[in-house]
């Protein structure tokens, strides 16, 4: 079991590895190694997600999740096969943090009569200004 938060444990059978051929660093070393990781995960039909935090990881996945509900994440920014696992498991475990955190709900409020006031001196002071600048006499004769 991977723990992600004090709530949420997700089992390593729910994730799916597969490595590829990276492109970038890696000299000679990267036309024989498959050091690239493809990383899946089923988030509709993971059983450690509560319905909510599933809802909020979906919608941060954005275009990295397919129709079936699966994140796909890869990662090739290391030359080596068990960086990228690692890279590709804190990225999936931060998405899912991110996504457990409820956003809080803004309750409107109404201003209070000073800021009220405070507004409307403020205002009148800047018409005050503004009038002040008057068109004045023209300068030719």
């Amino acid at each position: 079991m991977i723990r992600v938060t004090r709530f949420i444990s997700i089992d390593e059978t729910e994730i799916e590895e597969s490595f590829v051929r990276a492109s970038g660093p890696g000299g000679q070393n990267v036309n024989k190694v498959a050091s690239a990781v493809q990383l899946r995960f089923d988030a509709a039909r993971s059983p450690g997600l509560p319905d909510d935090v599933r809802q909020r990881l979906m919608g941060l996945a954005g275009r990295r999740l397919t129709r079936e509900g699966v994140i796909v994440l890869s990662a090739d920014r290391f030359r080596t096969q068990e960086r990228n696992r690692a890279d590709a498991l804190e990225r999936l475990l931060e998405m899912i943090r991110t996504a457990a955190v409820r956003p809080v709900i803004r309750r409107p409020t109404r201003p209070t009569l000073s800021s009220k006031r405070e507004r409307l001196n403020g205002k009148k002071r800047r018409s005050e200004i503004k009038r002040g600048r008057g068109a004045g006499k023209p300068d030719h004769d």
